[in-house]
This record gives structure tokens, sequence and C-alpha cells, in this order.
């Protein structure tokens, strides 16, 4: 099939942008059957938002004060830890893992 570049409207900042022939080749390829509705800077604004920092949601990940029970050091983990089990800093956490 033969793709042609065409205009497109950004949904969030209401500026046109092209959607090239080689971009709608590319999408026809994975299967995607819908055309892109973010213009590339608020694409990438919006995977930032969404995907960034892991299971974060896109803040800034909550980490919590604790003393690593193989070596004594203090450090920060990114669970609330309870006393019910022993809390390692990363070097000593790696380091039992193998």
């Amino acid at each position: 099939m033969s793709y042609q570049d065409k205009e497109l409207v950004c949904k969030e900042c209401g500026s046109a942008f092209t959607d090239s022939a080689d971009d709608q080749s590319y999408r026809a390829e994975k299967g995607y059957t819908n055309d892109p509705s973010r213009c590339p800077s608020c694409r990438a604004a919006y995977k930032a938002r969404t995907r960034g920092g892991g299971h974060s949601f896109g803040g800034p990940r909550q980490t919590f004060p604790a003393v690593c029970a193989q070596c004594g050091q203090e450090t920060q983990v990114p669970f609330q830890p309870t006393g019910e089990r022993p809390v390692y800093c990363r070097d000593c956490f790696q380091n039992r893992r193998g």
C-alpha cells in the first residue's frame, strides 16, 4: 500500500503536525490502526508523565529511611520497613542475590 504524508491536529495543544508516510507504514507493519492523536512534543511529554519512573506513575518515588541488617549503614528503601524482615542496603542486597 502506498502512504502519503498527511496533516493532523494535536488533541492536546491544537497544533498541526505531519504524519509521515514512513510513520504510517511502520504503524501498519506493527498492526496499529489509529492515527496519532498527539504531536511529537506532546506525545513525548505524555510518555514522560505516564511511563517515567516505573510504578511511580510519573511522580517521584517515595523512599523510607532504614538501617542495613548486614553492614549497619543508613540507607533509603522504596518500601516502609515493618521490622518483621531484615532490610539491606543496595550493595548488601546485590551481594545476597549473587
